[in-house]
């Protein structure tokens, strides 16, 4: 038997994967594959500080036994990932991709980067005052660049798809992205050795070999679904077909923005978001803003869909949600699962879900009120997953068909309808700034103090935007206002930025 060359190395592969995506089962399988395959294998992991700040880290290596016989000796595995010294790395998101990228783990000389692209927002985006989301164009862009050969696609689409999870999808990527010495079957042999879900992460697994394979995006299959609700999409369908052929080029968008409205309330409610749009239309096509139409269509949606407490209790209780926190734990046979929910709702919110006079009466009502915050002051632990707290948040989200009724809803609606018109308003002279203020509606987001904060400074904006209009470069000044007004919790900034701003006298000077 000849020697084996000295400067033979181990394969090297790092695995990026936050809590339930089964980054753990993924390193088990190539562990799995590679010593079946008559080669040595060690993995190690390094816990990231919580799921949303870093994800777990498993790094593997893996080199040929019988390389190691003709050298008369093993060779000496590393337990971490040494930056421009990996060859694949396995990202079960986008942002994790871009860590990846950022930690020196991808480089152009040696490794295959295979992401999937879809997002799970990080808490510094979830907790930013407006949009605080990482473009993920540019996220993949950059990926591509620093990356030998990137391999990305919707993996947790697939997943979903295949009623299996994410690590399966990865694990068939890998196979197909032709990387390691060993056949697709030895993959799938690993899975079914594995005695768990075998059926579904075989489908999973072939998903996103071919997916891989072929170099391309795939698209995820559409689920079974009941007769009723295919009944009630097909209504839907409708509704969003007309709305692509009206605003084509930004049909994402609106499509996105009557799938959430409909989910929020009804087809009908959705039907007047696109009456809400149309009434803008004319002079954003008028005025070429396209922008100032997307960011209208955007934020409408999203203003619609307000969060309250039948909203709150409504996706709380569906049976996607647990569904998807079985999946995050793993739940075996046999194992039982308690979700327990705090919830604090304060007065006003309880007078936003009852119907407008008798909201009203509660709120201006001494006694009534002080009665509503002694039993509410403390919050209260719902169990949803037993009988009692399910049949509670059932009762509230049961409230939906008399939402229109509610004081909160004839508000929002109101609010709407002025923002709206302020918009509209605006574009007939200067669609920049138009768009400006159509965006600046992302403040008035979430609920209680979050809420009541985000609405404060839009207010603020709206009161100091005729001042604004006179003055040169109107546009970028409301940007730089906007972006003061997310710059702290306090709303400092923004009142310093207000108040740096020129008077009208000297606007007109």
């Amino acid at each position: 038997m000849s020697a084996a060359p000295d400067n033979m190395r181990p394969i090297k592969i790092a695995i990026l994967a936050m809590g339930g995506e089964g980054g753990g089962v993924l390193a088990d399988w190539i562990i799995d594959l590679a010593e079946h395959a008559d080669y040595l294998a060690q993995t190690t992991s390094v816990p990231g500080v919580a799921q949303r700040t870093g994800a777990t880290i498993y790094y593997l290596e893996l080199f040929p036994r019988a390389a190691a016989r003709a050298r008369g000796k093993d060779p000496v595995l590393a337990l971490v990932p040494v930056p421009g010294d990996v060859d694949a790395v396995i990202a079960s998101e986008l942002m994790e991709a871009g860590r990846a990228v950022q930690r020196g783990f991808v480089t152009p000389d040696c490794t295959t980067l295979i992401a999937s692209t879809h997002r799970v927002y990080s808490m510094t985006e979830r907790t930013a005052l407006s949009d605080g989301r990482v473009d993920a164009a540019s996220l993949q862009e950059a990926c591509a660049l620093a990356a030998k050969r990137l391999i990305a696609f919707d993996m947790a689409a697939l997943a979903e798809a295949s009623g299996s999870v994410i690590s399966a999808v990865l694990f068939g990527a890998l196979a197909g992205a032709d990387l390691l010495p060993f056949p697709r079957a030895a993959f799938e042999a690993a899975i079914e050795r594995g005695g768990v879900g075998v059926k579904a992460s075989l489908s999973a697994f072939r998903a996103g070999f071919e997916a891989a394979a072929a170099g391309r995006t795939a698209a995820a299959a559409a689920p079974i679904a009941s007769s009723a609700a295919t009944a009630k999409r097909g209504s839907l369908a409708a509704l969003i077909d007309e709305a692509a052929r009206t605003y084509p080029q930004i049909a994402d968008i609106v499509r996105a923005g009557v799938e959430r409205v409909a989910d929020y309330q009804d087809i009908g409610y959705a039907g007047r978001y696109l009456a809400r749009l149309s009434s803008l239309a004319p002079v954003a096509h008028e005025r070429g803003g396209e922008r100032l139409l997307a960011e209208t269509a955007r934020q409408l949606a999203l203003a619609m869909a307000y969060e309250d407490t039948i909203r709150v209790a409504e996706l709380k209780i569906r049976a996607s949600r647990f569904a998807r926190v079985r999946e995050e734990v793993r739940l075996g046979d046999g194992q039982l699962l308690q979700i327990a929910e705090f919830m604090h709702p304060r007065v006003q919110e309880i007078a936003d879900t009852l119907p407008t006079g008798l909201g009203y009466w509660l709120l201006n009502t001494r006694w009534a009120r002080r009665l509503v915050e002694r039993f509410t002051k403390s919050g209260k632990v719902v169990k949803t997953t037993s009988v009692r707290g399910f049949l509670l948040l059932y009762l509230v989200a049961s409230l939906k068909p008399l939402r229109p009724r509610s004081l909160r809803f004839g508000a929002e609606q109101a609010a709407i309808d002025h923002w709206l018109g302020v918009v509209r308003d605006t574009a007939k002279t200067d669609a920049a700034l138009a768009a400006e203020v159509a965006e600046a509606r992302n403040l008035v987001r979430g609920y209680g103090d979050t809420h009541e904060r985000g609405r404060e400074r839009f207010d603020a904006l709206m009161a100091v935007l005729p001042q604004v209009t006179t003055l040169p470069d109107a546009a970028a000044r409301f940007a730089a206002l906007c972006k003061a007004a997310q710059a702290d919790e306090s709303g400092t900034e923004l009142t310093r930025a207000i108040g740096a701003l020129p008077k009208l006298s000297q606007a007109a000077e």
